[in-house]
């Protein structure tokens, strides 16, 4: 192979592979799932998406009860993985929970649904257990034991009561159910593309979601929620955040939340999740923090104009202050972006492992050549 192949540090513009999952046109500002702009999936049941998005087609009305059934069936964390979960320091990140525990995970009995691969199987008996994981270690942190899941509840109904103790408003669960529409699939992104890795080397797809959950903690990636949330409590106030924002442009630096490698426009995301954090913040210390991210976003868009650019908040920017309205603190931010996101890597597991391939590029050898030792 000659040495002038085409070289690509970030892999920018690179097409390294075809998927028929989701659609990302940056320069438009649109996302769609399976063919379906983001926009419509978002008034659609939870499930029939995670249906839609995994096995590729609309789930009939039983197909979508039989679903939904098992993964409630299964979202109990067994004696085993409850033990080996207590084990584990308190001050470990709940991503890095995540990533560890995945592995560990009992993935059988099987799914009582027909016509399943197994590494299908196997992928929903991870995305069934993840609420639960992430509820037991919240409540361990806390220093209480953790609540049993139920499963007459809804999936994020059950989440939410075991994550904070208290049965949530049905307004909550509706909002959790959107905003997890909204994250739960989008195309190679790092994650994804690092379980694509992962699944070529013919690894289950056990390694795949935890390789793919580990890249997600990233704060270039998933973790700019956390970041963005963490950056207006330290600012406080809006009427500071102009300056806030001048110097660390100044200075360089990124502003977590602003603006996305993919779109050259507003993230359609972004569109649908703000103005639900606009409605959902309305008093004391959540509409506090809301307006400080408001004066940011105000802010960085004057800054970037000055210089002929655009800049516009993703949607991990006011992510942050749904979650805080649902009871859940900064640290779980992007462990939950995960509960959602899982079902996008079992997607692309799937539809990889149809033909797979080993990914192995290469590398520019840049170092220095002696004649012997």
């Amino acid at each position: 192979m000659s040495n002038e192949t085409v070289f690509s540090a970030d892999l920018a513009g690179v097409v390294v592979g075809e998927t028929a999952i989701s659609d990302v046109q940056g320069d438009q500002g649109l996302l769609s799932y399976r063919g379906y702009p983001i926009e419509s999936l978002v008034k659609q049941p939870f499930w029939r998406v995670v249906a839609l998005v995994v096995f590729g087609d609309w789930p009939d009305a039983g197909q979508q009860a039989s679903l939904r059934a098992a993964m409630a069936m299964h979202s109990q964390l067994l004696p085993g993985e409850l033990a080996l979960l207590k084990q584990l320091p308190r001050t470990l990140h709940p991503m890095l929970m995540l990533q560890g525990m995945v592995p560990l995970l009992t993935l059988t009995p099987q799914l009582a649904l027909a016509g399943m691969s197994e590494a299908a199987q196997s992928g929903l008996l991870i995305a069934a257990k993840l609420p639960s994981l992430l509820a037991a270690w919240r409540q361990l942190e806390l220093g209480h034991e953790p609540l049993p899941a139920r499963v007459d509840a809804g999936f994020h109904e059950n989440f939410l009561t075991m994550f904070n103790g208290q049965a949530p408003t049905h307004e909550q669960v509706q909002t959790l159910d959107v905003t997890q529409i909204l994250q739960m699939e989008h195309s190679f992104n790092a994650g994804t593309f690092a379980g694509r890795v992962c699944a070529s080397t013919l690894a289950p797809i056990q390694s795949s979601i935890s390789a793919a959950i580990g890249t997600l903690y990233g704060r270039l990636h998933g973790g700019a929620d956390q970041a963005a949330m963490e950056m207006a409590k330290a600012i406080g106030d809006p009427a500071k955040a102009a300056q806030w924002v001048a110097q660390v442009l100044a200075r360089k630096e990124k502003i977590m939340g602003m603006g996305h490698r993919e779109y050259r426009v507003v993230d359609p995301r972004a569109r649908i999740l703000k103005p639900m954090a606009l409605e959902l913040c309305r008093e004391g210390e959540a509409q506090r923090l809301l307006e400080v991210l408001v004066a940011v976003e105000a802010a960085c868009a004057d800054e970037f104009r000055k210089k002929g650019k655009e800049i516009w908040a993703n949607v991990e920017f006011y992510k942050g202050a749904v979650f805080n309205q649902l009871g859940i603190p900064p640290h779980y931010y992007t462990a939950v972006f995960a509960m959602a996101r899982v079902y996008g890597y079992i997607a692309h597991f799937l539809e990889f492992s149809q033909h797979s391939v080993l990914i192995r590029p290469r590398a520019r050898y840049v170092g220095p050549h002696h004649q012997d030792c």
